[in-house]
């Protein structure tokens, strides 16, 4: 299986599944000299954490972080830093009734015919409990960025029509929806035990702002910053769309308007507005990079559905087991993560985009 590794310097080969011993991550090319520690990097494990609340799954998992190597005395050394978790609670038990049925909205069908067989335990590879070793990697591609006065916060920006009309990064640590609105987020907690009783689940929208990105960052044709970000984020299991800046409303706009001005504020370069979201041409243009991704509906319900078994015999299905009713919440530190990744990667590979910065460098 090919594609389990993302970037070109700052690079990541995630492994593991869902219900196997472990999952975690190698990461190739963090630069020596990073202060890193466990507890960096299980701060943002902890936000992923299920059975962390009463909108997730029941899964009780500690997500312990360990530390195997590429860390010593406290700071990176620039070897591969590889990164595990433990499984703990798995009950693959639980999945032994649709071993030969296809799910639907799941990868399963995809899995057997793409190599004839298909870990049916949770999903394997294409659970989302993959994205923890995501986080972990996401968590030192965080520490790199903030050396760099780079920000990346993320927060969830609606579930089903309910969305956040204010935007406190603060409050978000007061609801377990994460969201930065408390009315927005009582209204959404009131959706969701709606849907819970119906056995029902809920998609949501998770929207994502970096700060203190330099201006020309991301490669003019094929890693573009915002191309290179979507590939990222849109590898996350559950997203199906994305968008930068105004993003579809600019469809709507005329150029008059959706043209971000320019100005000077001493010797910076600034804009009058960002409709942009802080990429032109596919380099960062100094104002705030924001976009947002929209999540589908969680898959595994436990209502009645029609599907088919492994040899094409139609039937009906009902999933049980631990699932998430919405998986918005706890994926706002994994589209945090993917995006920091990203951000790590194409600000080391800026480095060599100039003569005079090598120069200046080995001089």
């Amino acid at each position: 299986m090919s594609g389990s590794v993302y970037g070109n310097i700052f690079k990541i080969a995630t492994w593991g599944e869902s219900h196997g011993k472990g999952l975690g991550v190698v990461i190739d090319g963090c630069p020596a000299g990073i202060p890193l520690k466990e507890k960096d990097i299980q701060k943002d494990m902890d936000r992923r954490r299920p059975g962390s609340t009463r909108f997730g799954t029941k899964r009780q998992e500690g997500d312990e972080i360990e530390i195997l190597s590429g860390v010593f005395e406290g700071k990176t050394t620039g070897t591969p830093i590889s990164l595990v978790l433990y499984n703990q609670d798995q009950r693959s038990r639980d999945y032994s009734d649709i071993q030969n049925i296809y799910r639907p909205g799941h990868a399963d069908m995809g899995f057997d015919s793409k190599y004839g067989f298909r870990d049916y335990r949770g999903g394997g590879r294409s659970s989302g409990r993959e994205t923890a070793a995501r986080v972990a990697a996401g968590a030192v591609a965080k520490k790199l960025l903030s050396e760099l006065g780079v920000k990346v916060n993320a927060y969830t920006l609606s579930i089903g029509d309910v969305k956040a009309e204010k935007i406190s990064l603060e409050e978000c640590k007061n609801n377990p929806l994460y969201m930065p609105d408390s009315a927005a987020a009582e209204r959404a907690s009131r959706l969701l035990e709606k849907v819970m009783e119906d056995g029902d689940s809920m998609g949501g929208i998770i929207e994502c702002r970096i700060k203190g990105m330099p201006i020309g960052i991301g490669e003019p044709v094929f890693d573009k910053l915002d191309a290179s970000v979507a590939k990222a984020i849109m590898s996350i299991g559950a997203v199906k769309g994305i968008e930068f800046g105004d993003g579809f409303g600019a469809a709507l706009s005329r150029g008059s308007v959706n043209n971000d001005g320019f100005y000077m504020k001493g010797s910076k370069i600034k804009k009058h507005t960002n409709h942009s979201g802080g990429v032109l041409g596919g380099f960062s243009d100094g104002a705030d990079i924001v976009f947002r991704a929209a999540f589908k509906p969680t898959p595994s319900i436990s209502k009645i559905q029609k599907t088919i078994t492994n040899t094409g015999e139609s039937t009906e299905v009902v999933i049980m087991g631990r699932h998430d009713p919405i998986v918005v919440p706890r994926a706002v530190v994994v589209v945090e993560a993917m995006a920091a990744v990203t951000l790590a990667d194409l600000l080391l590979m800026n480095m060599s985009a100039r003569i005079d910065n090598i120069k200046k460098f080995y001089s």
